[in-house]
């Protein structure tokens, strides 16, 4: 029988946060999550199903506001900042340092969504190991 609480087998140990941020396939996922755990909150907060696409400019504000710009290369567009938080929120939840309910729950706290992110994000670092 296979451990619930073990990652997949596609998902490797990084080393270092950068790693993880910059880690594009991990963003496509990452993409996909982050939409469905906003909507999800978004559902909880209006008593019905709605869907959201988290904004390029929304995710990378947080990332920037949550302290996380530093581990990124220099010269990079809004786009790659997205995608750095996108693939940190994949990772946190594909690790069990975050479940979906928690997320959901960090999102539903915050009236604004960025805010809401950059909480989330502040909480992934302070639960992961990486250097």
């Amino acid at each position: 029988m296979k451990n619930p609480n073990k990652a997949p087998s596609f998902i490797i140990r990084y080393e270092k946060l950068a790693d993880v941020l910059t880690d594009y396939d991990l963003a496509s996922l990452g993409d996909a999550y982050t939409n469905f755990v906003c909507s999800l909150a978004l559902s909880n907060l209006k008593g019905q199903p709605s869907g959201v696409k988290v904004k390029r400019k929304i995710l990378a504000a947080a990332l920037r506001k949550a302290g996380l710009r530093k581990h990124m290369p220099t010269r990079i567009t809004r786009h790659t900042l997205a995608d750095g938080a996108e693939a940190l929120i994949v990772y946190a939840w594909l690790r069990n340092h975050m479940t979906l309910d928690e997320s959901v729950a960090i999102l539903q706290k915050h009236d604004d969504l960025t805010e809401g992110l950059t909480q989330l994000l502040k909480t992934i670092i302070g639960r992961i190991t990486l250097a």
